[in-house]
Order: structure tokens, then sequence, then C-alpha cells
């Protein structure tokens, strides 16, 4: 870290209010990158603080040197940055922009995207919906959003068309989109297409950005319990850990121990216990993680394990049924080979091999069983499959 940046970020006003006049005077565009490049090892309120000193340097003289900050972009002043343009915007400026928009990097664009969330010019229309999926997840986020804010429908319904896509990767970019887009009305369509995909625990991640847990639970406790479901499949594996925050899990787990116990809610917190005994058994998945997420992460396993596991147990047979939002997250948890056995001549191919997999991890699989099962299936891909097993 470099003295002045050291200064920047530090406690001393006759240290940091200098170099922070400067960042934005000369601009300093070297500094603004390391400040930047540094993010991930500064603290939310330094990060707050220091665009709090950069926004207060900042006047009608000088904010135009901001479009040369625009190369590096970061949520923590992006705010401060565009906030500042919009104040002295005018129509020359925003010409500018959105010729930066146009040409710019994917950090200019990112910004020049959020600056159109205020100036709400139609001519940034077509530069949004352009980069409205675009891998960078920032830049579309802000694409999204501000089309929302814009009133342009269009791309909207597009989003939920999109939804049916047999490409779960095209289907994910349509959930993010919309999450993003904030149109709460796209929830159910979205966890419909969520049963359909192989990318369950990542449109789970997605969901809860749109809508709350509870809200959810208050409108379809089965959507919000398999929403739950598979984000605790995706954490640690596909889902940040730190993400319980965001998600609010240990309010919903406080909420669902203490509702009236069913075959849904035992498989959830079944699979619950289990997850979180798996990422505190060794440092693998905690390492990396911030003191506040292991504490969090702790906090959680805890709390779960004041439930009874055999209270749990005595209800999660319940859901082995092929039709069932849980019948996967059931199997892996069953104790019991007849139950499992009963579905090997399900309709479900799927459903089918799952049941054959329990089985042989369980020891209980006979070759009678692998014959009811392959007759029961028609896809020859996982006849091969059950026959290699």
């Amino acid at each position: 870290m470099s003295e002045d940046l050291k200064k920047l970020t530090g406690k001393n006003p006759k240290d940091f209010e200098p170099v922070a006049c400067s960042l934005i005077n000369k601009p300093d565009v070297a500094l603004f990158a390391e400040l930047v490049e540094k993010e991930d090892f500064l603290f939310d309120f330094v990060k707050q603080n220091v665009a709090t000193r950069l926004e207060k340097c900042c006047n009608s003289s000088n904010y135009k040197n901001l479009l040369s900050l625009l190369k590096y972009y970061s949520p923590s002043y992006e705010e401060f940055i565009v906030s500042t343009l919009v104040k002295f915007s005018n129509e020359d400026l925003t010409d500018e922009i959105l010729e930066i928009f146009k040409n710019g990097n994917t950090s200019e664009k990112t910004y020049c995207a959020k600056y159109f969330s205020y100036i709400q010019d139609p001519l940034a229309i077509d530069l949004l919906k352009e980069y409205a999926y675009d891998d960078d997840t920032y830049l579309s986020s802000n694409c999204a959003s501000t089309l929302a804010i814009l009133g342009d429908n269009s791309c909207y319904e597009q989003a939920i068309a999109m939804l049916d896509n047999a490409d779960d990767f095209i289907k994910l970019d349509a959930v993010r989109f919309l999450v993003s887009y904030g149109n709460k009305e796209a929830v159910n369509k979205i966890i419909d297409s969520m049963k359909k995909s192989s990318m369950a625990e990542n449109f789970a991640g997605e969901v809860l950005y749109l809508t709350d847990w509870f809200s959810l639970y208050n409108t379809s406790k089965t959507d919000a319990l398999y929403v739950l479901n598979h984000i605790t499949n995706g954490l640690g594996e596909i889902l940040g850990l730190s993400q319980v925050f965001d998600f609010n899990l240990y309010e919903i787990l406080e909420k669902l121990i203490n509702e009236e116990l069913d075959s849904q809610i035992a498989v959830v917190l079944a699979n619950l216990k289990d997850k979180f005994e798996t990422l505190t058994e060794n440092d693998e998945y905690l390492f990396d993680e911030t003191k506040e997420t292991k504490q969090e992460i702790l906090e959680i396993k805890k709390l779960l394990s004041s439930i009874n596991t055999q209270a749990l147990n005595a209800y999660i047979d319940e859901e082995l049924y092929e039709d069932s939002e849980f019948v996967y997250t059931a199997l892996e948890l069953t104790n019991c080979a007849e139950n499992v056995r009963a579905l090997l001549d399900s309709n479900n191919p799927t459903v089918v091999l799952k049941s054959v997999e329990i089985l042989k991890r369980m020891n209980e699989l006979t070759q009678q069983d692998k014959e009811l099962a392959l007759s029961s299936v028609q896809n020859e891909d996982i006849k091969n499959i059950i026959c290699a097993i």
C-alpha cells in the first residue's frame, strides 16, 4: 500500500484531506486505481469514509475530472462518482457520457449505465439493452435496473420468455436480469423455471434478492422451502457463505423451528443440519471467510443443533414420492431401503436413478432392483448408468 493510500484511508484529517483533494484535482488516476485494487482489504466503513472525503473535494470546477476515474469500477465509489456527475450534469456532459458508454471499457460502461438511471435519456436505451446480459455482473445489473427505471417493458417480457429456454445458462441470464430489473411479479415464473433446471442452486441464490424469504413463505410455503433447500445445497459450493447474511438465514431458521413440524419442514431442516455439520467439520469451507461470517455460521450450527434429529427423521419418508419437490433430498436423508425401493418404478427417470444410487450406497441394491429400475426407464443414457452401478 502506497504512502498516499495509507493517508487517504487513515484517520488524520491533516493527512487524508490534501490527498483526497489532490486525487480529484490532478486527477490522480493511479492512486484511484490502487484504491480500487485494494478494495477487498479495506473495511466497509473505511471505504465509506474515503467516498465521503472524495465527494467533499468535488465542485463545479473539477467534477469532470471524475471521468478519468471511470476506467476503474468499484461498487464502493460508484454512488459518489455518479451522484456528483448528476449534480453538475448538463446536455454536454450527458452527450459525453453517452459516448463513453459506446466506446469505453467495461468499467466505464458500468458507471455510465448507472448515470442514466438518474438522467433518464431514452438515447441510452439501445446501449442498456446491448449490455443487459453482459458477462460482467455489475454492468449487466446496472443496465437491467436502469431499463426498469426507464420503463422499458419489452426487455422484461423478453427475459420472461427466456425462462422457457432449454439452455440453463440462458435461463440463468434471464433470472439475473429479472432480479436486477426488480419486478416482483417475476418471482413465481422464476421459481417455476427453477424447478425445471439442473442449476436450481444458482437460481435460488438469485431469487431472494428479488423478494425476501418471509414474503415468499407467506405466499407459498412450499416454494419458500424449496428455494431454501436449494440455497442449503449451494452454500459453500456455488453460493458464498457470507450470503447467509443477505438471506437472513438465522432469522429464517428461528421461524421454521417454531412452526408446526411437517414433512417439508423436516426435510429442509434435516438438510440444513447436515450441511452445517459439513461446513464446520474442518477448515476447508471457513478458512478464507471473515470473522463475522465464521461466527454467523457457528451460530446457525448451534441453533440447528437444538433441533431433535429423531423428530425430523420421523417425517422425512413422507416426501419419498416422485412428485414431491423434496424427493431428492429425502432420498439423501432416509434410512429406509424399502421406501427407496418403492420409487424404482417411478415415471421420473431421474428419481429412479437416484433411488438406485441410494440403494447402492446403503448396500441394499439387488439384481432384482436393477431389473425393475431398467424396466421403468426409457432413456438409454440413464439405463447405461444404472447398468454400470
